[in-house]
């Protein structure tokens, strides 16, 4: 799973890449295409398929390569949208419906763990929250009332099981932790076994047809189903919630403590903004304290490995640190009021669905995505489809004529050539570094690996034409606007964009 010069989190070094039982697709008919082999799309298959539904799986990459193979993993009953904020814009019920989804979610976990004897660490911890200052006291007391109100289990807690100062705290009881790639794998094989078909390398394209029938293009091959649904992190092509999800970086490390009593046997978050979370994993027999935070807006900050290095210096504050063992970042995206989307794509059919917007809270997101979207394709309904509802979000004025604009369109590039001395000029990186530079007006990104071979690129996202920035510690062009990401060498890494930056041959930009 790793990329070179990419960082690798725990849990893609801990487990080996899943292999398929097929890579072809049939040439008949199924009930349910998924786009995404992360911890959704292998859930929502399962489930689909437990139901007697037919579904294939398409991921573009491998599994878990994307969010799920770098969440920190934890299992929440509350959300960073707290249940105070969820009262105030959804309602006395819309926060009750989010605690009984999140305990239902976690009910699932531990279903699948104990009826398939996965081992993949799960565990259920309790969940601290506290604060350092009387602003944060007053916040927490805002979230303990309407979290009592929700129906959340929850108390005042005397202590937190870190060496942080706090003045106040409180605890969530019965949370839980997961080793997600273990978790996903072990899914992934129950669900083949079951009949279900998984596809990696399997990017996927644009879609024809109906309510009946859709025909959608893949890499491997035309792909035809009744239903289409995107647990991809964010669904592809230029769409509504694109302006309405958000796309942020949050980093991790696991580390490895001097002290085996400073390891928490629980799951902690301080009130910062942005938060920083704690909690402890065993793997193959060691373990880990992991820790996480410094998020930012995506391609917003072009040092990224700062972002580590401010984290680490956090961490060693509050633990004795032995050796920090994997250090990774992760995308999420930010949903504008607060909820994920989940539900029917708004402006496509009835029967193209997409689950999208998890915030920081993906893990327990994916269960409850998966459980909304099995029984709207298998009933037709959900409890949780009107509160989760995708399609709750207006289109802006103008939107469709953007979407006119931006989409597939074919960028004119370079007329001009460049001397070989200026485009030595233009180049003078370091190896691993990367610059977007400019020549009589033009951009180009320009990165130089590590054995001093350069590439260049459009910088231009092909999704809606944003400018990417470089991404120092993961190595990838990131898109700003809506979280495209891409290779050194232009290769698409995760949409929304549908293909890579255009590569510039350099050679035919070099004058003779």
């Amino acid at each position: 799973m790793k990329r070179d010069g990419a960082t690798t989190s725990l849990w893609q070094a801990s487990i080996p890449d899943y292999v398929s039982r097929t890579n072809t697709p049939p040439a008949e008919p199924v009930d349910v295409l998924i786009v995404g082999g992360g911890i959704t799309g292998i859930t929502t298959a399962l489930l689909l398929q437990q139901q007697g539904k037919s579904c294939i799986v398409a991921e573009a990459q491998n599994l878990c390569f994307g969010t799920t193979g770098g969440t920190t993993s934890h299992i929440n009953s509350f959300f960073d949208t707290t249940y105070d904020n969820i009262r105030s814009d959804f309602g006395a019920e819309g926060a009750q419906t989010v605690a009984r989804a999140t305990r239902q979610a976690l009910d699932l976990f531990a279903h699948h763990v104990h009826t398939y004897n996965i081992d993949c660490g799960f565990a259920e911890k309790d969940a601290y929250l506290y604060a350092q200052n009387e602003d944060e006291a007053k916040r927490l007391e805002k979230i303990m009332n309407a979290s009592l109100e929700a129906g959340a289990n929850i108390a005042y807690a005397p202590q937190v099981p870190i060496s942080d100062q706090y003045i106040k705290a409180i605890v969530f009881p019965r949370n839980a932790q997961i080793h997600p790639t273990q978790y996903v794998h072990a899914l992934a094989k129950v669900f083949e076994e079951a009949g279900g078909i998984i596809l990696q390398q399997c990017t996927v394209g644009h879609y024809t047809g109906n309510t009946e029938m859709l025909e959608v293009e893949t890499s491997l091959g035309t792909i035809k189903a009744r239903n289409l649904v995107y647990a991809s992190h964010i669904p592809p092509g230029i769409n509504i919630l694109h302006f309405r999800a958000h796309p942020y970086r949050s980093y991790a490390m696991a580390l490895v403590l001097e002290d085996e009593a400073q390891y928490p046997d629980a799951l902690v978050y301080d009130m910062k903004e942005p938060y920083y979370y704690y909690r402890t994993q065993e793997v193959e027999g060691k373990r880990y304290l992991i820790a996480g935070g410094e998020d930012h807006k995506t391609a917003h900050v072009e040092n990224t490995d700062a972002c580590f290095q401010q984290l680490e210096a956090h961490v060693r504050k509050l633990f004795g640190i032995n050796e920090v063992a994997f250090k990774w970042s992760s995308q999420y995206f930010e949903p504008s009021d607060g909820l994920a989307y989940i539900g029917h794509l708004p402006g496509a059919g009835e029967n193209v669905f997409v689950a999208t917007g998890y915030s920081g809270n993906g893990i327990t997101y994916s269960h409850i995505a998966a459980r909304t979207l099995t029984d709207l394709i298998v009933t037709g309904q959900s409890e949780y489809a009107q509160l989760f509802r995708p399609g709750r979000v207006k289109p802006v004025a103008g939107f469709t004529e953007f979407v006119k604009e931006n989409v597939d369109v074919i960028k004119e590039f370079f007329s001009k050539r460049f001397s070989q001395q200026q485009l030595n000029e233009l180049a003078d990186l370091a190896p691993g570094e990367a610059r977007v530079v400019k020549w009589e007006g033009e951009s180009i990104a320009l990165y130089k690996d590590d054995g001093g071979k350069l590439f260049a690129v459009d910088p231009v996202c092909p999704h809606a034409k944003c400018a990417v920035g470089w991404n120092s510690a993961e190595r990838s062009w990131d898109c700003p606007c809506h979280g495209s990401r891409f290779a050194p060498d232009g290769t698409l890494l995760t949409g929304p964009a549908r293909k890579g930056l255009e590569l510039i041959d350099l050679a035919k930009l070099v004058e003779e």
